[in-house]
Parts: C-alpha cells; structure tokens; sequence
C-alpha cells in the first residue's frame, strides 16, 4: 500500500511564484517546482556539512595544536574594517 500523499499549504507569495514558473514554461508542475526547490536545499545543506567537516573541522584541529598560530580579534577586525572602508570608497574597484 502506497504511502499517503501529504499536502502542504504554502504561503501567497510563494504559491504565486510557483505558478508563474510553470505558466513560463520553465517547470512542467507544482510539483516539479517544490522538487527542484527541495534538491537544492539538499545540496546546499551536503554543502554546509562538507564544509563544516573537512575545512572548518580541520582549522580547528590546526588551532588546538598551535593555538599560538591565531589572530587576534582586534586584527580580524581592523582588517574587515579598512577593507569596508576601501569598498565604500571606491566601490568601483570593490569587485
């Protein structure tokens, strides 16, 4: 015996985005939307779990065995600060 479907409400704005896609042409359904919408989800989320376990996890293991190898906040944040000001400045070369 089949699983039962579930039917999901969705907001306005978002029911009204789903039809325009397919009244264009670009998806075949309803359900051909929230499907793509759902891999890509997927994907981003394998994504963030990839990144936190190899290179997050990583840096962290480097810091824990030379904690001497951190830069300090005061640093960090000096730096983001004279690269906003740059940005601001001369939003042209900011790309």
């Amino acid at each position: 015996m089949p699983a039962p479907v579930k039917r999901y409400a969705l907001p306005a704005d978002h029911a009204n985005y789903v039809e325009a896609l397919v009244a264009s042409g670009a998806y075949a359904s309803p359900e051909d939307v929230i499907g793509a919408g759902l891999r890509a989800l997927q994907t981003r989320d394998a994504e963030i779990d990839r990144w936190l376990n190899t290179e997050v996890a990583n840096a962290y293991d480097a810091l824990q065995a030379n904690p001497s190898s951190a830069i300090p906040a005061e640093e960090v944040f000096a730096s983001i600060r004279a690269e906003h000001a740059a940005r601001v400045k001369h939003p042209a070369r900011a790309l």
